[in-house]
């Protein structure tokens, strides 16, 4: 078993039967309850990129906002925040998408995007990548090029690889079901 599973595995949460019966839903606030694998987290992170040409890091809202901010700050790189509609003042650049039972739009502001920009996209964790494409699609919108999509938890049983083809997708620690065993 590899560090990283160790290190996060221990503190990510298992909550049986939510959002429906059945399902197993990971929950990393235990992540943040230990300010050790918090930190661990980040410095992978830093690790993982620091020699990536990143010139900004775009985050998904809301839980992504907490991974991808002391990120940014120690990289040295702008913060951009991805967020549901109607939460942004001023011009923003906006995608629809579509959820299991809805859809769902996220905008950016468009002075955040500068064309031409390598631009990291950040979730706490990655699922079905339909959320990370429609961010993707916001970038895009301002000129910038998507350089790699990063969560700390992957669910790849759900196929976000293929979603987010041919952008690579990293990942702390992945688990491959949904079902409570």
């Amino acid at each position: 078993m590899d560090k990283d599973f160790e290190t996060l595995d221990k503190v990510v949460g298992r909550v049986p039967d939510f959002p429906k019966p059945g399902v197993l839903f990971y929950d990393i606030t235990g992540i943040l309850r230990h300010p050790d694998a918090f930190k661990y987290s980040i410095d992978r992170m830093v690790e993982i990129y620091k020699d990536e040409k990143i010139d900004a890091v775009a985050a998904i809202e809301s839980r992504g906002f907490i991974f991808a901010a002391p990120f940014a700050e120690r990289m040295g790189i702008p913060l951009i925040l991805i967020r549901k509609k109607g939460k942004l003042p001023g011009k923003t650049y906006s995608c629809k998408y579509s959820l299991e039972y809805a859809t769902a739009e996220i905008e950016v502001h468009v002075t955040d995007i500068q064309k031409g920009q390598n631009i990291l996209l950040v979730d706490d964790l990655i699922a079905t990548g339909g959320t990370l494409r429609a961010a993707q699609n916001l970038i895009e919108q301002g000129g910038a090029t998507v350089k790699n999509v990063f969560g700390v938890i992957g669910l790849p049983f759900l196929g976000y690889e293929k979603v987010l083809d041919p952008i690579k997708a990293t990942t702390l620690i992945n688990y491959n079901s949904e079902k409570i065993s």
